[in-house]
């Protein structure tokens, strides 16, 4: 997985859900010229997933504010999630999601991002972060029974966009509005003064 920093983000053309629940066939190349947040999560119907899916839709329009699109794959099939789109969310359901849901039935999309788990067959927690070129910026990868953090994910795209707009790099723990740096042994000197070391 770390082999893909600033590299190409393998393309992939699969089955997808879309937001109006229709089905078709979804291109990563479709969202060139955006940032995209792609997330891999193991199986529909299952305990940790669906509050992972429900809160990247939650915070939707943050992503979309920061001209970033959201979109999920797991190896499971585009009619199971569907179902799993059309179950209420008290009965176990992720309701009307509103990004696209892939369908890796071939588990290529998986084994091509390095998040695929041999023997148990299912995609790791991985997300990845990648740029308007298509560019991967950012990886991360959790364990089935680790839950992802979303506004990390929301604070890597404006740390990558602060990055590409000023030149600076961001810190530890940096947030939007903080301090950042530029990339010299003298500017991290003036950041560690400022900031304590």
């Amino acid at each position: 997985m770390s082999a893909l920093i600033g590299q190409a983000a393998p393309e992939f053309t699969a089955p997808a859900v879309m937001p109006n629940n229709t089905i078709d066939d979804f291109s990563l190349s479709s969202l060139k010229g955006k940032y995209v947040v792609l997330f891999f999560y193991p199986l529909d119907f299952t305990f940790v997933c669906p509050t992972e899916i429900i809160e990247f839709n939650r915070n939707l329009a943050a992503f979309k504010e920061l001209g970033a699109e959201v979109v999920g794959v797991s190896i499971d099939s585009q009619f199971s999630h569907l179902a799993w789109k059309n179950t209420p969310v008290e009965k176990g359901g992720i309701g009307d999601i509103q990004y696209p849901l892939v369908a890796d039935l071939t588990k290529k999309i998986s084994s091509d991002y390095g998040v695929l788990l041999e023997g148990a067959g299912v995609a790791l927690r991985g997300t990845f972060l990648i740029d308007k070129e298509g560019v991967v910026q950012h990886a991360v990868v959790n364990n089935l029974g680790l839950g992802r953090n979303i506004a990390e994910a929301i604070r890597m795209v404006k740390a990558l966009q602060h990055l590409e707009q000023y030149g600076e790099v961001c810190p530890a723990n940096w947030t939007d509005g903080d301090d950042a740096m530029t990339p010299t042994p003298e500017g991290v000197a003036e950041y560690l003064a400022k900031h304590g070391s």
